[in-house]
């Protein structure tokens, strides 16, 4: 989708401030399960703390979408993605260090759009290379490094982006040379685990917040060598919204680090694997963090 189009769906969903019918702050989130539940998460703390309604947009689309929502005012609030943003918003070359990154973002989303990126939530939704739990514990397997010298080699499997993007396959061949039987099997990634626990592959290119990492025997191997790009979640916000809503930074700023990567596999495996909506998750998470 190109600027034009964004705009015209913006317009038609009502999401810019011409076309505001509440001074109610108004929650966004993108178009898949973790953003859904976080966008959840924040409209019902911000409920909670500041005791008034919080309106929710969630499910808009992509990045480019949410991000011209915010950049207008139609939404006030929304996580993103510290390598994305940097790449896919301001189209700047990725970079590997965590903090160099958003560091980046923080400051020329403050110099570009005028929006402020509040401390991340406290985990980084980057690609993960998973292997059986059995494996890693035989042959004493903990990082890629690990991975790269172990000698029967790999066969992985992959989705279709991994294969062809640049921060994917070629980002880890090119930092590790991993030894690789063959060539690597695509598959969709609903498929993926299915694959590693039958024994198709012995190793999957997943993120490293997917559900079910939270409840299958594997192992996620350390990026030792930061082949990967960081994808550190974040809440991006307007300093319009702060200023109007006392009380917003506040509460927004008490989520910062509050989700480690275990905490968002957990949520996104309640709602993916055991079906349960997404206000009951994020409700149950605020209870148990003590902030409803």
């Amino acid at each position: 989708m190109d600027r034009r189009q964004a705009i015209a769906s913006l317009i038609g969903a009502g999401l810019f401030p011409a076309c505001r019918r509440s001074h109610r702050i108004q929650a966004g989130s993108k178009n898949f399960t973790e953003q859904i539940v976080l966008g959840e998460i924040v409209a019902q703390h911000l409920a909670n703390r500041l005791g008034q309604p919080v309106d929710r947009k969630l499910d808009l689309g992509g990045t480019l979408l949410a991000h011209l929502a915010l950049v207008a005012g139609g939404i006030d609030v929304y996580p993103e993605y510290t390598g994305t943003a940097l790449t896919a918003v301001l189209h700047m070359p990725p970079l590997s260090d965590p903090t160099a990154v958003f560091e980046k973002v923080r400051d020329e989303y403050a110099r570009r759009f005028g929006l402020i990126w509040l401390p991340p939530l406290g985990f980084n939704d980057s690609f993960a290379m998973v292997i059986r739990g059995d494996v890693a514990r035989r042959s004493r397997l903990a990082t890629l490094t690990d991975a790269a010298q172990y000698q029967p080699g790999w066969v992985p499997g992959v989705g279709y982006e991994f294969l062809q993007r640049p921060d994917g396959l070629p980002a880890l061949m090119k930092t590790y040379g991993l030894r690789i039987n063959g060539e690597p099997k695509t598959m969709d990634l609903g498929l993926l685990y299915e694959a590693l626990e039958h024994g198709q592959v012995t190793m999957v290119a997943g993120n490293t917040t997917d559900g079910l990492l939270s409840v299958l025997d594997v192992a996620v191997l350390r990026d030792d060598k930061h082949a990967f790009p960081p994808y550190e979640a974040a809440l991006v916000t307007r300093r319009q919204s702060l200023a109007a809503h006392p009380g917003m930074e506040a509460a927004l700023l008490e989520l910062s680090g509050s989700l480690p990567d275990q905490t968002m596999q957990a949520l996104n495996y309640s709602v993916e694997g055991k079906h349960e909506a997404a206000r009951q998750v994020a409700a149950a998470f605020l209870r148990r963090k003590g902030l409803a």
